[in-house]
C-alpha cells in the first residue's frame, strides 16, 4: 500500500491505573489490594507534589498507588474497560492532545469483579496516551527536541483509532 506514511499512524503507548485515597492509611491498604486485583501487576506508590493542609497533605507523604500498562497489557486492560462501560466514550474525556481519562466509581461496575470484603467499595481513573513514531525526541537523553506542531496527535485521531481498534462509540 503506497501513500500510508508510517509516521503517521497512532498507537497505544500506555494506559495509567490510578487510586489516589489521601492521608488515609488503610485506604492506602485498600487501594494497593485493588490495584494488584485489578491489573495483576505491583503498584508504585504516588507521593504528594504539594501542602493541601486542609487535607493534612504534605509534600512526599505517600496518597495512592498507579500502575503503568503498556503493549498487549494496555489493550487487554482497555478492551475489559469499554467493555464493561457499555463500549462508549465521551467526547469530553479526550483532551487537545488525543489523550484520555476515564473513572469508574466502583471497581463492581467491571465485568466479572465480585465484591471483596477487605477493599469495600472503591474507585479508580485511568489514562490512556496515544503516540506516534518519532515521539521518542521529546523523552531521549541526548539532543531533546520538541515534537513540532504538525506530528501531534489530535482528538480526531484518537477517536478514529479507538473506533477501529476496540469498537468503542464515541459520543
Amino acid at each position: 500500500m503506497e501513500g500510508v506514511n508510517k509516521m503517521r499512524e497512532v498507537s497505544l503507548d500506555k494506559v495509567t491505573v490510578n487510586i489516589c485515597v489521601g492521608n488515609d492509611k488503610p485506604g492506602m491498604i485498600k487501594a494497593e489490594k485493588l490495584i494488584k486485583l485489578l491489573t495483576k501487576k505491583t503498584p508504585v506508590k504516588a507521593t504528594a507534589k504539594r501542602r493541601l493542609a486542609l487535607w493534612q497533605i504534605r509534600p512526599g507523604l505517600p496518597i495512592g498507588y498507579k500502575v503503568t500498562l503498556r503493549e498487549q497489557d494496555a489493550k487487554d486492560f482497555l478492551t475489559w474497560i469499554f467493555k464493561s462501560k457499555g463500549n462508549t466514550l465521551k467526547k469530553s474525556s479526550l483532551d487537545n492532545q488525543g489523550n484520555f481519562a476515564l473513572g469508574v466509581a466502583e471497581y463492581l461496575d467491571l465485568s466479572g469483579m465480585k465484591y471483596d470484603a477487605d477493599i469495600g467499595i472503591m474507585g479508580f481513573e485511568l489514562m490512556a496516551t496515544f503516540t506516534r513514531p518519532g515521539f521518542r525526541i521529546k523523552s531521549r537523553r541526548l539532543r531533546k527536541a520538541k515534537i513540532p506542531q504538525r506530528h501531534k496527535v489530535t482528538q480526531e485521531e484518537v477517536v478514529e483509532y479507538v473506533q477501529n481498534n476496540f469498537g468503542v462509540k464515541v459520543e
